[in-house]
């Protein structure tokens, strides 16, 4: 099982819409590399939700990749602002995955006490302008994670 921390903001979809629908495709990504990242997920995986553009921003959940290797169908959607004209029904460019709610966690582990607990090399999060949406985690900054929110890893 691999772990991933996934960001979105919450005012567009947090963590109560993903509680509220119990899934929900991980769509509208439009960047290769979390793109590519998302191709690596595997049934099983894991995800940090990560509220960005927030005040703070920070962890606060889990999720579970539930289905991977899914067409992005708002990369045709032209009233969508993921459209992709380039993008077409028998070559699509964008993926999404399915992802489950697993759990909200009881506090924030805001953007301020992860770069107080983590380097750059153990959390990418932490570096300064990341705009990466998709990051992957390691197993032992994934443990150090659950030690900080006070949680077991099953949450």
């Amino acid at each position: 099982m691999a772990w991933w921390l996934m960001k979105s903001e919450p005012d567009v979809y947090g963590i109560h819409h993903l509680q509220a629908e119990g899934t929900t495709l991980w769509d509208g990504i439009r960047n290769y590399q979390a793109r590519n990242f998302m191709r690596a997920m595997e049934i099983g995986d894991r995800a940090f939700f990560y509220h960005s553009n927030a005040s703070p921003p920070g962890i606060v959940g889990l999720m579970e990749v539930t289905e991977t290797g899914l067409v992005d169908p708002s990369q045709f959607d032209a009233a969508s602002k993921y459209f992709d004209p380039a993008s077409k029904p028998e070559a699509p460019r964008w993926d999404c995955v399915r992802l489950a709610y697993r759990a909200t966690f009881p506090a924030m582990l805001s953007l301020e006490a992860l770069r107080e607990q983590f380097s750059v090399e153990d959390l990418a999060v932490v570096r300064r302008g990341n705009r990466l949406s998709i990051l992957p985690v390691s197993a032992a900054s994934a443990a150090r994670l659950f030690r900080l929110l006070g949680v077991e890893p099953d949450a």
